[in-house]
């Protein structure tokens, strides 16, 4: 049997090609995938062929955020039945390593990250027809939903981990700079942990328009209007948390002039290396952390998106078959217009 599937072979070659596939074997199952969206990452293997250290160095399917319904199961398989949807958790982590048995299973030594170049040999992701995965990766969402939301429980749990990392959000003055998928999608985590106020800020209307969409209560274009974000900074800063999700270093900046004394900025962007302003971190006593992937948010992710809780739909600009995956990267590096574009696969 042959599966279509999208394989990046190097910076802008993208191929669309057939591979054979096999039968679900023990504790696997066998989906039939309906939707995949195509992440920052994804966008920067096909754009530049990496991003930092991370290079494509052979072939890889791309694809870490995807849903799909079971068609078969392996043996000793329970919880699942065939046309359950599905949503893909990418992570698989040894679960013996240091941090595994720390509880830590993101920071794995060993952790397997569907369509990550970060390893040799790659690890291949879930831009396909046909995907066999081990049946603990997969998390029944409603089907209520389209499989397009249920793909989203991959970002959704990013922002979600993101959001944990502030701790109490409840009363909160929180600012997001960047609206891109991931900081409309943190706005609606936010929103959902009880913050009383949410700033976005970011550079297109477009992306601010989706922002308020998701739950935001003011929003701000900074190329245009950056006086209205200046007066968040009287006082020595007004938000209590600041979620950096664009990883500029403007935004940092602005982040730290916002932010109230002993506020928290959570860094959820990434990029290569950026001037910190620590006078103002040193001065304001500021805290500023990290956050990576997640862990059990997934689950929450998935439960969240299938009663409609959190509803992704705004966020879903594009859909594209697979057949035209060329057409869809290069929609998604259209920030203009595009937010979380997606590839289907068979209905």
């Amino acid at each position: 049997m042959l599966t279509r599937l999208a394989r990046l072979y190097g910076q802008r070659d993208l191929k669309v090609e057939e591979a054979p596939f096999t039968a679900p074997g023990e504790g696997q199952v066998l989906l039939k995938m309906a939707a995949g969206g195509i992440c920052g990452s994804d966008l920067h293997y096909y754009q530049d062929g990496g991003f930092g250290p991370v290079r494509v160095r052979e072939p890889i399917i791309p694809g870490h955020e995807a849903a799909g319904y079971v068609e078969a199961l392996g043996e000793g398989v329970s919880g699942l039945a065939v046309g359950h949807l599905v949503a893909v958790n990418p992570s698989q982590p040894c679960g013996h390593c240091r941090f595994c048995r720390e509880g830590l299973p993101i920071h794995c030594l060993d952790m397997q990250f569907m369509g990550s170049a970060m390893r040799l040999p790659h690890a291949q992701g879930m831009f396909r027809d046909w995907l066999v995965v081990p049946a603990r990766q997969c998390v029944p969402v409603a089907e209520t939903v389209t499989a397009g939301e249920a793909a989203c429980a991959e970002p959704l749990a990013v922002c979600l981990h993101a959001v944990a990392r502030a701790g109490d959000l409840n009363g909160k003055q929180v600012l997001v700079t960047g609206a891109g998928p991931i900081g409309v999608l943190t706005v609606a985590a936010a929103s959902h942990a009880g913050a009383a106020k949410i700033v976005v800020t970011d550079l297109t209307d477009a992306a601010l328009d989706r922002a308020r969409a998701m739950g935001a209560d003011q929003t701000i274009n900074v190329a245009t209007d950056a006086a209205a974000l200046a007066a968040f900074e009287q006082d020595k800063g007004q938000f209590d948390v600041a979620f950096e999700c664009s990883a500029a270093a403007p935004a940092i900046r602005s982040a730290t002039t916002t932010v109230r004394p002993r506020g928290l900025i959570v860094q959820v962007g990434v990029t290569g290396d950026v001037t910190v302003p620590l006078n103002a971190l040193v001065g304001k006593e500021l805290h500023w952390v990290g956050t990576q992937r997640f862990d059990l948010e997934f689950e929450q992710a998935a439960d969240l998106i299938g009663r409609r809780e959190i509803d992704v739909r705004p966020i879903i600009s594009h859909s594209f078959p697979v057949t035209e995956a060329v057409e869809a990267f290069e929609q998604a590096g259209d920030r203009a217009t595009a937010c979380k574009v997606q590839l289907t696969f068979l209905s």
